[in-house]
Parts: structure tokens; sequence; C-alpha cells
């Protein structure tokens, strides 16, 4: 995500944060430089003026010209402007308790990925605890209603529909009503978009909003399409008051124009990202963490929290216990692999590591990589993952077939194996590498990349834990 916007600002930074010194005129080539990143980002016009303005302002001032490290004093500038851009923090959903009914409108454009939201902001709120329900209002859209049915499904979601209904209005009425009655807590409202704004499909939004009374109205904009989701935003929030807005396709926008120019324009949140098409794909909207993953410096607590919800704490444990103890095998390695394949693509993993962030082109990662070993593990006996050491050339062809691989890929499978198995052990039995560890990640606070630095001299550990994450190469 972001790709361009990243390689381009991270080229800026690294040329800025290594200065001992700080002049008038580096600052102003930089912030030339930064300028025209933005405007190749499709950013509005008027919200890089008043980046560029602020900026300079604020960069030619003493503390930056005279400061002890004035290039990381600068670069905390940008980063804070960036934040700034993005909505400063982040904005939660404003629902009601548990014992009375929540309505979420959405709405959108067709095309924009409203009913693909729906089903993964529900997911969401089910896994909080909340006991939501889909409604399909869509009358307009051919198979709408069943695609928001099976997506529903999916989840174990119930969906309620009307079909033959051509009103709109009262089938969200009578969404209400069902909810009440099965003690429903949270409504999820699916309506009708077009291809362009129009008066109908206005009019039928306002009665719906009428009808049910939403906490949250909220406009589901398709991030690709740049300052124009700013443009459809300020036109639905002059005509029916949005709470705040989730950009879709997040995942793919390279450029990064919706998210750096919606909030100053429309001075509305943006409440959540899609990452991609699993039903999981879809984040809360931290500005800090993004802009920190625009200036190339990864996001380690968006990180640790992907990691959090897809590892076991006891089977952790045991893998711990596993590794001090040398008993690491093929079938933990396979584990370890499907755990990763969880937390989603690599690509955006990649994008959280500091030093890797913006270094590395999603589009010539081996994907497959990572499907072709787990191919091999699981074309093994029992006894195979148990003790590798028995796999000799006639069980390594065996295998080769079975994966629909090539030896020489079984044979590198087996030699990563056991480089990790004895990287593993030595981390385990290294009580000052591990505590190095932890100390770099702690130190970056828990707002995620700068977000949570208590002070200016911090950043290097970025560089630090980088270099760290260096020497696990291949790990």
């Amino acid at each position: 995500m972001l790709e361009k916007l990243t390689n381009t600002f991270s080229d800026i930074m690294r040329s800025v944060s290594g200065k001992s010194k700080i002049t008038e005129k580096n600052i102003e080539e930089t912030v030339e430089q930064i300028k025209m990143a933005l405007l190749e980002a499709d950013v509005n016009l008027r919200v890089v003026r008043r980046f560029v303005n602020a900026t300079i302002e604020e960069a030619k001032g003493e503390k930056v010209l005279r400061a002890v490290d004035p290039g990381q004093q600068f670069t905390k500038i940008i980063y804070d402007r960036i934040v700034k851009l993005l909505g400063d923090t982040k904005v939660d959903l404003q629902l009601k308790g548990p014992d009375t009914q929540s309505v979420i409108l959405l709405l959108g454009l067709q095309g924009a990925g409203k009913t693909t939201a729906a089903h993964k902001l529900a997911a969401r709120l089910a896994k909080n605890g909340r006991k939501p329900l889909l409604v399909a209002c869509d009358l307009v859209r051919p198979a709408a209603m069943e695609q928001l049915k099976q997506l529903g499904d999916k989840i174990g979601i119930p969906v309620y529909l009307e079909d033959g209904a051509k009103d709109a209005v009262k089938v969200a009425k009578n969404a209400i009503s069902y909810a009440k009655k099965n003690a429903i807590d949270t409504i999820i409202v699916d309506t009708a978009g077009r291809l362009q704004i129009d008066e109908a499909m206005m009019k039928e939004l306002v009665d719906v909003k009428k009808a049910v009374d939403p906490v949250e109205t909220i406009l589901v904009a398709d991030s690709m399409t740049g300052q124009n989701a700013v443009d459809i935003a300020k036109s639905f929030d002059e005509q029916l008051g949005l709470s705040g807005v989730i950009l879709t396709k997040f995942d793919s926008d390279a450029r990064g124009g919706a998210a750096l120019s919606l909030k100053s324009i429309t001075d509305k949140p943006i409440l959540f990202i899609g990452t991609g098409e699993k039903t999981e794909d879809f984040e809360p909207f931290h500005p800090e963490r993004i802009a920190s993953r625009i200036l190339g410096m990864g996001d380690i607590v968006s990180l640790v929290e992907k990691a959090q919800e897809t590892v076991d704490i006891e089977e952790a444990k045991k893998l711990e216990q596993k590794m001090a103890r040398n008993e690491f095998t093929l079938d933990d390695m396979l584990s370890q692999f499907e755990n990763v394949g969880k937390m989603g693509n690599l690509s955006s993993l990649m994008e959280m590591i500091p030093g890797l962030a913006g270094q590395v082109d999603p589009s010539k990662l081996d994907m497959s990589g990572i499907a072709h070993q787990k191919a091999i593990i699981q074309s093994m006996t029992k006894k195979e993952r148990a003790n590798h050491l028995i796999i000799g050339p006639a069980r390594r062809k065996r295998i080769a077939a079975g994966s629909g691989t090539s030896v020489a890929e079984v044979n590198k499978l087996i030699k990563q194996f056991e480089k990790t198995k004895l990287t593993m052990k030595k981390l385990s039995r290294n009580r000052g590498m591990q505590a190095k560890l932890m100390q770099q990640l702690g130190g970056m606070g828990g707002a995620g990349g700068m977000g949570g630095m208590g002070g200016l001299g911090d950043l290097s550990k970025l560089g630090d834990l980088a270099k760290l994450a260096g020497k696990f190469k291949g790990f």
C-alpha cells in the first residue's frame, strides 16, 4: 500500500536524517521534493500548500537549525505534519451499550465495496463481543442481496432481506423491528449506490437515514480514486452528514491521495481501511502508524497486534520449550508458515518492518515460495517431519514428486530448516540477544513507529532494529 509515496519519502528521509547540519537551503530543497511527491500522489492542491507552508515555517525555527540532531528534528516535523493530515488520532465507532440498538448506515457509489465492507465490519464487531445484523437495502444492484447473504453465512452473521422488495425504507424499518425482537445490538445497513451521485439515490438515502436514525453514517470510498474520493465525500456529507469514512482497496493504492486529503478537506475521520480480499483484511485506521509506514519506518505495533491475533499463547510457550531442548520439527515449521499466512500477505507484513518498508518492490516478491514449502512438508510422512535426518535421496525424490516441486527445492527447504533450527536454539539460550531485541521493540513505544517515542534521539532505534533483524536473515 502507498508504495510509490513510501519509496519517495524513504529516499527523502534518508538524505535528511543523516545530516549533522541543516540550513534554510536544505529545508527549502527538501520541502520542494516533498511537495512534488504529494502532488504526484494526487493529494489535494490546497492540502499540499498548507503542508508545505507549515513545514517550512516550523523547520526554519531555531530548534531545528540549532538542534543537537537537526536531521532527526526535521524528520520529526515532517512525521507530525503527515499525522495531522491523516487525522491526528484513531477514531472509534460511537456505539451504544449492548442493551439497546446501534444502527450503522453505509453509503457509497456502486463499485466502492460497500457490501464487502459491511460483512468485514460485522465480523470485526462480532469478534469484539457485539451481536450484529446485516441488512440488505440495496434493491437496485442485481444480486446485491444474494451477495450479502452469502457473505453473512460465511462469517455466521444473520442477514435481514426481503425478496422482491422495492421500498428500501420499509425494509430498513422492518429490520429494526426484527433486531429488537431478536436482541440484536448492532444493525449494519447496506444501501444502494449508483455509478455517480444522482438525485434519486440521495433522496432514498435521506429517507432511509430518517427511518433508522443511525449512530454512524459512514461513506465507503475506493481509495484508488484519489481526489475523486474526497469530492464524493464532500457531496455525501453536504446532503447526509457523514460521521466517518471507510477506505477500501487500500492495499492496492500506491499513491495515497485520498487518505492524505480526506480529513483536511472534509473534516471527517477515516475509521477503517480495507487491506485485502479476506474477511480479516480490515483494519482500524491509525494515522500515526500509517505516517510511519509512509516515511519508510515500518509499523511494529500493528505487526505485533497481527501476531497476537493469530498466535496461540500456550502454543508459543510450548514452541519456546521445544526450541530450548532442540526439539523443533518440520511440523513446527509448517505451523509457523500457516501462522504467517493468517497474518496477511507478505508484502503488507514487510511494510511494517523498520528498514524494509519502501525498500522492497511487492511486485518482485515471490509469493509462491511459502506455498511451495508448505506443500513439501505436507508431502512428508509423520516420521519424516519428526526426524528430518531420515530423509535420504530416495525419500527426497518421492517428496518432490508428491509436492509438485523439485529435489533441489526439497534440499533447499531442509537446509533452511536446519539453519532455522540452529538459529532458534541459539536465540533461546542467548538471553542477551533476547533482551536486546525486546529493548529495541519496547523503545518504539505504544503508538507505532515514532508515535510513542519519548525523545527524538530514539529515532536511531529504528535503524538498530533493522540491523538486528538483518542478523536473522533467512530465519
